[in-house]
């Protein structure tokens, strides 16, 4: 494990927009792989901070950009009034997720990580991670139950770059069997290199400790699946 120190960046997005984002890496490293970490709906929270620093960790130069920048600054939603977070959730759109994702991406190619980096994501992140992997040279990409891929992203699967881990809850009743498969059947038609792993025990954010629907055991080999399948990024 390694040293690691964090921050707060503020980065200039391509439509005019500020947006604050949360960094976290190795400590004193010159260079390391840069990974995107994407938020779910409840912001980049005290939650999606702990899990920047786990990857910083394991090695990684990792940022979370504040994808509500634009309605919510400094937004940390509660998991139990889902209500409050809808209307920056509805508020977002893929040109704009896009602009914020270009964004970060420079900022870390600019800190070291040029050439090598990656995407994570849970449920909105997911999605995000999805679009990244569209529109960025990523190596690769992770989606954590990504909600609104299907159908909303589909036509964009002929243009990712990098091979995606598709991760899934058996148990997630807001994405089902037919919606899952529907994102591997676009990948598979566009001839991406892709993965797909469905942890039947675990229901919609079961990698979250901070969820009821947390489920250790899930979480636990989920975690080893994504470091294994980023240390192989681009193989």
């Amino acid at each position: 494990m390694n040293d690691i120190e964090t921050g707060r960046e503020t980065l200039r997005v391509g439509d005019g927009t500020e947006m604050a984002a949360y960094r976290a890496r190795p400590k004193g490293a010159a260079k390391a792989p840069g990974l995107l970490l994407l938020q779910e709906a409840f912001g980049v929270n005290a939650w999606i901070r702990a899990v920047a620093e786990r990857f910083a960790r394991e090695g990684w130069s990792v940022l979370a950009p504040e994808l509500f920048h634009r309605t919510a600054p400094g937004f940390e939603g509660s998991y139990g009034d889902f209500a409050a977070v809808q209307p920056h959730l509805q508020a977002l759109t893929a040109d704009g997720m896009a602009a914020d994702l270009r964004a970060a991406h420079a900022r870390l190619e600019q800190s070291g990580s040029a050439g090598d980096v990656c995407a994570v994501g849970f449920c909105m992140g997911g999605r995000a991670a999805f679009l990244a992997d569209a529109v960025l040279p990523l190596k690769a990409a992770v989606s954590f139950y990504g909600a609104g891929i299907a159908p909303a992203l589909l036509d964009r699967a002929p243009s990712l770059s990098g091979p995606i881990l598709l991760i899934w809850g058996g148990r997630d009743k807001h994405i089902p069997p037919e919606t899952t498969a529907a994102v591997s059947a676009a990948l598979r038609a566009a001839g991406k290199s892709f993965a797909a792993a469905e942890f039947s025990d675990g229901d919609h954010g079961f990698f979250c400790d901070a969820r009821p629907t947390y489920h250790a055991p899930s979480a636990v080999r989920a975690w080893a699946l994504t470091l294994a399948f980023l240390k192989t990024r681009g193989g």
